[in-house]
């Protein structure tokens, strides 16, 4: 049981800016408001900020979310987690990040997805009927949102009235949508069929006009998973072949057309993956990638924080304040100034219980 802990002189990310030095306190799971009989912490100056949420992972073994939690992602939103044997062990792991799953994601019968070797015949939906069962079966193994895999037309995804269906079927059980779309093709069915997320950028051309007004004018939010996008182009089955640079356009243009986004990594670590992308730490690769695409650095800490925490209901956490998660991460430096501060991690606490950070851990802990 987490005890309290009471933080001195500490600035507080408040959504848009640092606060001046004061008082926060850790009373058990969830911040509180007495200081008295607390362990004191004076931090000198340091900046807290809400746990950071990482909006797309993958969990395989609890060692991710232990790896999560040292670099300050006190929440990971997964986007493929099966059978429901994992997802209930990963559940019953403690003192590490929280998380939430889509379960077996819905897949077509062709592209990359199907071609995974531990994928279940399960995951394709051909048609809408398929696609009730698909959300059906994931509601009552307990998903806490729906993944679909959009794909460009001919290239084996779902047709467009299959995800649509999946879409309506998901809102029918109160569940969101999450669909994957890398290519312009597949963006703009995912945009058609009212996802709510759409997750990536193509990697290769721009995201249409069109579907950026669409995003914007329907209130879809952007997961653009920059960190991984890269990967593919620069170190993965795509590098040297195309510029990286496009995908900083794609992110500027969402931007540009007032569409939400939302900070995600597609960390992993499984192979097959068309990218390696390190549990943690590459959420802080994204935030740079993001401050290049022109995103200030306010927009880039709520886009892991108040915004994530809000798009996805999570309403007990993103921010700090009295009754909510002590989820909090502790760092030196001022990450409005610089986004890389958010990398010189001193402290992380998970619902109160305090996390050894990266910097700290030997190498046996990844």
């Amino acid at each position: 049981m987490a005890g309290k802990t009471v933080l001195r002189n500490v600035r507080v990310f408040d959504g848009n800016k640092l606060t001046a030095p004061r008082t926060v306190v850790i009373d058990g799971t969830v911040i509180g408001e007495d200081p008295a009989g607390g362990r004191e912490i004076d931090t000198a100056g340091a900046t807290l900020l809400p746990g950071l949420i990482d909006t797309h992972v993958h969990l395989h073994v609890p060692e991710n979310l232990v790896t999560l939690a040292a670099w300050g992602v006190t929440t990971g939103l997964d986007m493929a987690c099966w059978p429901a044997e994992r997802v209930a062990s990963l559940r019953a792991v403690t003192g590490a990040a929280d998380f939430r799953t889509a379960g077996l994601p819905a897949i077509g019968p062709g592209g990359n997805h199907a071609k995974m070797s531990a994928m279940p015949d399960e995951a394709i939906i051909l048609t809408a009927d398929d696609a009730r069962r698909h959300v059906a079966a994931r509601a009552a193994e307990g998903a806490d949102y729906i993944k679909g895999v959009a794909e460009a037309p001919g290239e084996g995804g779902p047709p467009a009235d299959v995800l649509r269906a999946l879409v309506a079927a998901a809102q029918e059980h109160g569940l969101k949508t999450v669909v994957h779309a890398a290519s312009p093709g597949a963006y703009s069915l995912a945009v058609d069929c009212g996802a709510d997320f759409i997750t990536h950028v193509p990697l290769i051309g721009p995201i249409r006009s069109e579907d950026i007004a669409a995003m914007q004018a329907a209130g879809q939010v952007a997961i653009p998973t920059l960190t991984m996008m890269e990967g593919i182009l620069t170190t993965g089955p795509l590098a040297g072949r195309f510029p990286a640079d496009g995908l900083l356009r794609s992110l500027a243009d969402l931007r540009a057309g007032g569409v939400e986004i939302l900070a995600g990594t597609d960390a992993n670590g499984e192979p097959g993956a068309p990218g390696a992308v390190r549990h943690g730490e590459s959420l802080h690769h994204e935030f740079e990638l993001m401050a290049k695409a022109g995103m200030t650095s306010a927009e880039i800490l709520r886009s892991a924080t108040t915004d994530a925490a809000r798009a996805f209901g999570l309403t007990d956490r993103g921010t700090i304040a009295p009754g909510l998660r002590a989820d909090l991460v502790l760092i030196g430096g001022d990450p409005l100034e610089d986004i890389s501060a958010t990398r010189d991690i001193r402290a992380v606490w998970c619902a109160g219980t305090g996390i050894t950070a990266a910097a700290n851990r030997s190498e046996k802990d990844g």
